[in-house]
């Protein structure tokens, strides 16, 4: 009985390694854009990327950060995201998020269960998800980067840990090249609608991923309500080593 069971131990070891050389992104990749938004032009950097592993109740996570850094005039405002994503099971397992703007300050921290179907925040929220491999707005887009697209395929995913924020429908928009400092890429371009009351009930989020296993979002457009469209622009990137050679911030990495 221990011999099966060490068995099945190292079977499920070597499964989340396989899964891991399978995914488009690792501890060590870091993108960062140029932020730009329609009526006020360019207002500073974005940075993505991805630490870990980390420890959460007991589970090894991916770390995905992402942070807007801006300054229209005097005025800076800082946008954070976090979220530990159990790359096994593409989950999300908790959920940071903190907003400061000159007159107004939002933070939210929640805790996912996937195998409960439930989620809690330390704000004095709770809930049920409609799946066991619930997600959060960041995470989610890293989901997006493991989907296998179809030339005008639409998808609907019910995997935001809140269920109002159900459901999300993906189609892909088309093909498209794109010039960024970083390079010149050849992206699949993906339409994400979203629900989420900052857009009035619903929002559309534009992503264009590298057309290859790498999936680099290399732009990433949103509306903002009052200022118009935002545009993130790669500018560098970095991602980890592969078979021994280190990616260089190139086309050709």
């Amino acid at each position: 009985m221990r011999a099966a069971g060490l068995a099945l131990l190292l079977a499920a070891v070597l499964a989340g390694d396989a899964r891991s050389q399978e995914l488009p992104f690792a501890p060590g990749e870091r993108f960062t854009y140029q932020a730009r938004v329609a009526k006020l032009g360019r207002i500073g950097t974005a940075t993505m990327w991805v630490d870990g592993p980390v420890t959460v109740r007991g589970q090894s996570t991916y770390h995905l950060r992402f942070e807007i850094d801006s300054k229209v005039g005097f005025v800076r405002v800082l946008n954070v995201s976090e979220s530990w994503l159990d790359a096994l099971r593409m989950t999300s397992v908790r959920f940071h998020k903190r907003e400061r703007h000159p007159l107004s300050k939002r933070e939210e921290s929640v805790e996912v269960f996937p195998d409960e179907q439930r989620w809690q925040s330390a704000e004095g929220g709770a809930g049920r998800t409609m799946s066991d491999q619930p997600l959060d707005e960041l995470s989610f887009i890293y989901f997006l980067r493991t989907v296998a697209f179809e030339p005008g395929g639409a998808m609907r995913f019910d995997r935001h840990f809140e269920v109002a924020r159900n459901p999300t429908l993906v189609r892909v928009v088309g093909h498209e090249v794109i010039e960024t400092p970083a390079g010149r890429f050849s992206t699949i371009v993906v339409e994400m609608q979203v629900r989420d009351g900052r857009y009035g009930g619903n929002g559309a989020i534009r992503l264009h991923l590298t057309d290859d296993a790498r999936r680099i979002p290399v732009r990433m457009e949103s509306a903002v309500p009052l200022a118009g469209k935002a545009v993130l622009t790669l500018q560098t990137y970095t991602q980890p080593s592969v078979a021994g050679r280190k990616c260089a911030p190139s086309p050709a990495c």
